[in-house]
This record gives structure tokens, sequence and C-alpha cells, in this order.
């Protein structure tokens, strides 16, 4: 049997009219159930309503709508007839917001009501039969899972976007030299390459822990309703299959009261934003004269609107600021969920704009980074050159040179400590001495003893696993191309990018 028509927008429909003046449950002007005598007093209903954010979960409340609808007539509650009807409307409503005609407003006080108050405009009596075997507890908890769930995956784009393009400056830079930094003192010379995949480790790990998060954000509380279940013979395992979900809570009131997942997934967003805000630390004095490592383009800098020579790094800059935004929602989060009986709670409206704002700005940082290193900054190998060569980094393979020839390293540390101080004290470097001088500290050195401190000689003989030899960062970025192949995600799940 086919769908009937589905009424016109504003129809004189008596069940219309009571949705519109009186909420989706009918009654006096309320707008809820006849347990109600008054209205919401005009500041309370601003202050209670959340349709002004929850707006963004419509697309997920009408597809799980639409698989519960399919379920109830699976199992006899509703007839097949019914569910088709209740579909054609939720993708009626799917039509309506595509055009712009679908703008609620605070009388629907929040997404899951705002889109029944339409249905029963649309469909009558038939629309009336939708929350069936549902709440808005286990309604809202769908949604965000469903949308988060997404979130995750355009993250994981957004991350491996911004990975290669760390990649490719890695590998034009594998015989670019680097100063190693601890302390921000000066510590031993780098391969650049080295240094810039160091910040690909991080953003693996921040993949990983997202794929980690996303199994736990795709769990189905649907069909927990209000807290402690529901008699109507629902089927949770056929909606959470028709959704996508790994399956289903085991216990309705955690179903309903759980947000560990949006506290995690917080966690892991914190990470990610201050790995970059490290990068960005390290980007920002690069581009400063005093360091001189890069030059910024004109698509990624400003100018001052006082001082004319001025090129400001503007994108690192806001992306360390706009860390702050991300763990600021992570406290608030911890702090929401942190007294909280169960099981559902009014706080919980609270850990949607948290993660609305929390994924956002995660996005935007991943994307500025990503063309900041792609073309927005310039590396200026001579200057880098330079610098290691400047400075006493070698100091430690000159210990190294005594203890392969039979010297107790403390011993040899000493020596060379006493000799940086002394070539301090008299303005040369370790490459200026003289032969005479050098066998004078210790009779083991020989004149391969500046072939030994050349920085370039230093870093590649550090050959060990993981460091930062040239045959080593070599096998490093062998490793890499391989694991950011367009077709690998992390775990070997490739990764969708979708519109935030």
């Amino acid at each position: 049997m086919a769908a009937e028509p589905l009424a016109p927008r504003g129809a004189a429909d008596p069940d219309a009219a009571a949705a519109r003046g009186a909420g989706v449950t009918g009654g006096s002007a309320a707008g809820w159930s006849d347990r109600f005598e008054q209205g919401l007093h005009p500041a309370i209903e601003r202050f209670n309503a959340s349709i002004g954010f929850d707006i963004a979960l419509l697309q997920q409340d009408l597809d799980g709508s639409i698989a519960h609808a399919r379920m109830l007539a699976a199992c006899g509650v509703i007839s097949a007839e019914e569910a088709a009807q209740l579909e054609q409307g939720l993708e009626s409503v799917r039509t309506e917001a595509a055009e712009g005609h679908f703008r609620p407003g605070l009388e629907a006080e929040d997404v899951h009501f705002a889109v029944e108050r339409r249905l029963i405009e649309l469909l009558g009596p038939v629309g009336k039969k939708l929350h069936t075997g549902r709440s808005r507890n286990d309604q809202v908890g769908t949604d965000v899972r469903l949308w988060l769930r997404q979130r995750i995956d355009a993250l994981d784009a957004a991350l491996l976007r911004y990975e290669r393009a760390l990649l490719a400056q890695a590998e034009a830079h594998l015989h670019t030299l680097i100063p190693g930094y601890t302390h921000l003192q000066r510590a031993q010379p780098l391969s650049l390459a080295h240094h810039l995949l160091a910040y690909i480790e991080m953003a693996e790990r921040d993949r990983q822990r997202l794929v980690d998060v996303r199994r736990r954000v795709n769990i189905s509380p649907l069909g927990a309703a209000a807290l402690a279940g529901t008699p109507v013979p629902i089927d949770r395992r056929h909606t959470a299959a028709s959704l996508g979900f790994e399956g289903v809570y085991a216990n309705s009131l955690d179903a309903v009261s759980d947000r560990d997942f949006a506290v995690e997934f917080m966690a892991a967003a914190s990470l990610v934003m201050a790995h970059l805000s490290r990068l960005s630390e390290e980007v920002i004095l690069w581009a400063s004269q005093e360091f001189g490592f890069i030059t910024l383009s004109d698509r990624c800098a400003t100018g001052s609107s006082l001082m004319p020579q001025k090129k400001n790094p503007d994108v690192p800059e806001l992306v360390r600021g706009k860390s702050g935004r991300v763990f600021g929602h992570l406290i608030g989060l911890l702090t929401m969920i942190k007294g909280l009986p169960l099981a559902y709670n009014k706080d919980f409206q609270e850990d949607k704009e948290a993660l609305f704002d929390g994924v956002a700005t995660c996005l935007d940082c991943l994307e500025a980074m990503a063309i900041l290193f792609e073309e927005g900054l310039e590396f200026r190998p001579a200057r880098l050159e330079e610098a290691v060569a400047a400075d006493f980094s070698n100091a430690t393979d000159v210990a190294d040179y005594l203890v392969a020839r039979g010297v107790p390293f403390r011993e040899a540390y000493q020596l060379v400590g006493g000799l940086v101080k002394t070539c301090l004290q008299e303005g040369v470097l370790l490459r200026d001495l003289p032969l005479q001088r050098w066998q004078a500290l210790h009779p083991a050195f020989e004149a391969d003893i500046y072939a030994t401190i050349e920085p370039r000689q230093v870093v590649a003989a550090r050959r060990s696993e993981g460091g930062t030899g040239f045959e080593q960062v070599e096998h490093q970025l062998q490793r890499l191309r391989r694991q950011l192949d367009p077709g690998r995600g992390p775990g070997g799940r490739g990764a969708a990018v979708i519109t935030p």
C-alpha cells in the first residue's frame, strides 16, 4: 500500500495546530503534557532551549529516526505503511532543511522536538507514533555519537594531510642540518628531516587514539529509552546495525548517562592541539630574526599596521592560542560529569557546544598547519648549516672519540667540559684548535678528530635505530611513506572526508 501524500506545510489540521501551539505532546499552552498548567517564562524558555546549536544534529536525528521507524515496523509495533509514511515525512524535513525552509524557533526547544513537531504537521496522527519506544535521552545520545563518529573520520583525514605535508618537507631535507635543542640550549646537530618526522610520529599516535575513541563512540544507546528500557517489543540491535554501530550498551542507565566518550574524544583532541602548538612554537622561533631558519610566504603571514618591515607568523600563533580553547572544553566536560547522579541530567546539554567547537577548532588548525607546510614556509639550508657549525654541539662526539679509544666516559666527559670552558673564554670553536692543543689534552687525539667533529659526520654517526643518522632517517622515511599511503589509515582503516 502506497504511503499517503504528505500534508502541505501549515495545513489546517487539528493535530498540526496542536503541535504548533502546544508542543509535541499536546495539552495546554505549556507545550508539555497535561501535567503542566503554565508555559515557561520567556527568559527560562531561552535559557532552556538548545535548538540554537543542536540543530547541527539534524541529519543524524533524521537518520536515527528513520532507522527507528523501520525497526518499529520490523517488530510489528507499527505497520509497514506507517513506517513508510514516517520515512517519507522525515525525508521531507531533510529536503526542507536543504532548501532553507526548516527553521525552528525557541518554541521547539531542541532539534528532536523540532523534527517531531514538523512530522506531526506533515502526517497528523501517524507522526505521533515515531517516538514509540524511545526517549529524547537515548535519542540525543544516538545523534551525538553519529555526529562525532563522522567527525572523527574527518579529523583522521585532516591529520593525514598534515602528516603528508610534513613528510614532503622531510623528504626534501634529509641532508639539511638543524641544531637540536634541549632546554632550548644547543645540544646536538640533527637531520632536519629527523626533526620533522618526530611530529609525524606524534600525529600517528593522535590518529591511533582517535581510532580507539571511535570504537567506544560507536556503541548504540538507542532503545534504552529514558533510563530503564521500554516494554515496547523493540529490537535494539536492528537499529544499531542499520546505523552502523558495532554494538549496543549493555545497561540502559549507563546508555543514557555515559559521556565518557565525549571526554575521551576531547582528551585526544587536546593532545592533537598540544602537538600542533609545540610545532607552532618552533615555527615562530624559526621565523624570528634571531633564528632565521625559515622564511614565510605572503600566503600565510601578515604585516604590522605600524611597522612596515614586519612579517608576522599568524598561523602558528593562532594555532598556539586556539589550543587553550580545546583544553578548556576538556576541563568543562570533566567538570560537567563529575558530580552527576544516574541517569540523564540536563547538564548533558553542555556537551554539544564543547564538542562542536572542539572539532571545528581542531579541523581548522590542522588545515592551517598543513597549508603552512605545503606552501607557507621555506627552510634556509645555508643559514641552518651556519648555525650548526658555529656552536659546541659536537662536544659529545669529542667525548665519544675518546671512549672509542679506551678512555672511560666520565673521564672523557670531564676533559671535554674543561676544554669547552677554555674555548669559550678564548672565543674559539673546537674546530679551530690546533692538533697540538688536542694532543696536550689527551694523547689519544689524532688528526682524524677534525673529521669526527664536522657537523655532517656528527649526524651521520648516529646510526642507532631511530637515530638521526642519514641512513636511519631514510629508513624512517620509507616506513612513513608506506604508512601514510592514501589507501591506509591507522589500523588499516581508510578515512572519510566530510564537511564539519
